[in-house]
């Protein structure tokens, strides 16, 4: 049995841990030769991964140079693509915002014409920051609507029409020159939710409830994408109440024909509150409109429906909710806890936390970065860029 030599991958990695610094710390802690560590960092200087970073303390002797990661080296673009509107960021190696923005975008204007606004989007907002598309190790994109993640392709999305198996990658590649990742828009909130708020939990759920609805898996501190990238959506999950309700998917009795954003906003239309969206409900909540408490308490009870068999199923520490309709206060999240708990397994909700995400709208382009700074740190991934 062989036992691969550290790379320069695995050295980076381990002083982005903060567990080392110097040369002897990672000769310590890898048991390689002075002069192979000397020889990876100083790939990793010349790739402007790290960076000195003053003397360590000495207990004797030339106090040694100490090394830290470089954050600021290069940047990240991150968009989180909702069905009506966007937000887009640029970030650091640390998934700290730069610059962002967000203005209404609607999917189903095709991806050419988003695409497009993307990438002028994103140009502007390299130049706010002082930064240029040559700094750029990547962008991340999150789509409102199932990802076949290895390729990049939306699969027969429900909102997004003219999109199905359109190469996001490759148009994003040839537009803007640099590598692209894109997953669903609720995975990239689990990942930010997950990176910002809960690096210690094993095990979290992460549901957005938006336009539509659907969650994000994070197991063993790892995103499960499932075997094609369709874990996690709930949205068409049957439930009793949406019982022989048309679904945009074109099937009856899904979740979200009596829990969906959109569809609250046109039952409270239809009860003499306009609303044209998740937005305007959660508006109107706010202004104490007890129609609009009713539907939307209702709904967190539609959604613990489904989240109860998903609490006994995988057992989360966590489970957060996000999307525009967490913003309505308590109403939401109280239908949802009175649901849970009297559906789950005692001992699945024993230690259960049920909040509202911290992040708020900035989830998805937070996880964006994310998804992007993981991919292109990795120690494999590094090692072939220090080569080069």
């Amino acid at each position: 049995m062989t036992t691969e030599t550290p790379g320069a991958g695995a050295l980076l990695a381990i002083l982005r841990s903060g567990s080392a610094r110097t040369r002897a710390d990672l000769v310590r802690l890898t048991g390689l030769a002075r002069s192979t560590v000397s020889q990876r960092l100083d790939a990793l200087l010349e790739q402007r991964w790290i960076t000195p970073a003053g003397e360590a303390i000495s207990s004797g002797g030339r106090p040694a140079t100490a090394f830290a990661f470089d954050a600021g080296a290069r940047v990240v673009l991150a968009a989180d693509l909702g069905a009506t509107h966007a937000r887009l960021a640029v970030t650091d190696l640390a998934a700290e915002v730069l610059a962002e923005c967000s203005h209404d975008m609607p999917i189903t204007d095709g991806p050419e014409h988003v695409l497009g606004r993307l990438a002028e989007t994103f140009e502007r907002l390299l130049q706010q920051c002082g930064r240029t598309l040559a700094d750029v190790c990547g962008a991340g994109v999150g789509l409102p609507g199932p990802v076949e993640h290895t390729t990049g392709r939306p699969a027969n999305p429900p909102i997004m029409p003219g999109w199905d198996g359109f190469d996001v990658l490759g148009w994003l590649r040839t537009r803007l020159g640099v590598q692209a990742l894109v997953d669903n828009d609720v995975n990239i909130m689990a990942l930010g939710e997950h990176w910002s708020a809960e690096p210690a939990v094993d095990n979290l759920l992460f549901v957005k409830v938006g336009t539509g609805i659907g969650s994000g898996v994070i197991s063993g501190h790892r995103l499960h994408r499932g075997a094609q990238g369709a874990a996690g959506d709930i949205g068409h999950a049957q439930v009793a109440s949406a019982a022989g309700q048309p679904c945009r998917c074109g099937n009856t009795g899904c979740l979200e024909a009596v829990a969906g954003g959109a569809v609250l906003a046109a039952r409270l239309t239809a009860e003499g509150a306009p609303a044209r969206d998740s937005r305007d409900v959660v508006r109107l909540v706010r202004a104490g409109d007890a129609r609009a408490v009713r539907v939307t308490r209702q709904a967190g009870r539609d959604i613990g429906e489904v989240l109860a068999m998903l609490v006994n199923f995988f057992n989360p520490a966590v489970l957060v909710v996000g999307g525009d309709m967490s913003e309505a206060g308590e109403h939401l999240l109280a239908g949802i806890r009175e649901v849970i708990y009297t559906r789950s397994l005692p001992l699945a909700t024993q230690h259960l936390t049920i909040r509202a995400s911290g992040l708020g709208d900035r989830a998805g382009v937070i996880g964006a970065s994310v998804m992007v700074i993981e991919h292109v740190l990795d120690p494999v991934a590094v090692d072939i860029a220090a080569s080069a």
